[in-house]
């Protein structure tokens, strides 16, 4: 068993064994992975708030029915029932036909604390990432779902496959095709991401 996942199951048991600090550990731990995925998917900060919470309630309530069973990497088993979550809420809106409004100043930058870096840099590493978050709408969603779970999330590609369900050698293919994709749509609107 590898050291993190040890380190997990420990906390779990603490958890279920009445340590409620356990758990908020294991929350911490993964709360940005976590939430940013959640938030790239339905781009709105109040939705993404609420299924962020709607995941850990889930997550509390398997692991108190004794359900939850430790065949892999905790952090998988929460980002696939945050993904459940997040097409359980594309379906409902499907069905009400509802345009969800869209907030599309929020920056993922607001999670990731940075130091050192004057006004002037901050506002050209902003541009930049709206730049790209732009350019990341022309992607199809499967391509950029595993760019965004690769740069993001910071998930590896073993994790990626688990996550979506598909082969190592399909996520990376994805991968791939969406940098290759992105370059395109640079040149061809010769947009210059530099620092």
């Amino acid at each position: 068993m590898k050291k993190e996942t040890s380190v997990e199951y420990q906390l779990i048991k603490d958890f279920l064994g009445g340590d409620t600090a356990a758990l908020q550990q294991l929350i911490e731990k993964h709360k940005n992975k976590v939430f940013s995925y959640i938030f790239m998917m339905v781009k709105d900060r109040h939705t993404a708030d609420d299924l962020f919470q709607d995941t850990f309630v889930k997550v509390i309530n398997t692991l108190k029915s004794g359900t939850y069973s430790d065949e892999g990497k905790f952090i998988n088993w929460v980002m696939r029932i945050a993904h459940n979550l997040v097409i359980d809420h594309f379906r409902k809106q499907k069905k009400a036909n509802i345009a969800e409004s869209r907030n599309e100043h929020y920056d993922l930058l607001d999670h990731i604390e940075v130091k050192d870096r004057n006004v002037e840099e901050e506002w050209v590493i902003n541009q930049i990432h709206s730049d790209v978050r732009g350019l990341l709408d022309h992607l199809p969603e499967e391509q950029k779902e595993v760019l965004f779970l690769r740069c993001y999330a910071g998930l590896s590609f073993k994790e990626i496959s688990e996550h979506t369900e598909v082969s190592i050698n399909t996520a990376l293919g994805r991968m791939r095709y969406a940098l290759m994709n992105l370059r395109k749509i640079i040149k061809k609107n010769n947009i210059i991401l530099t620092s």
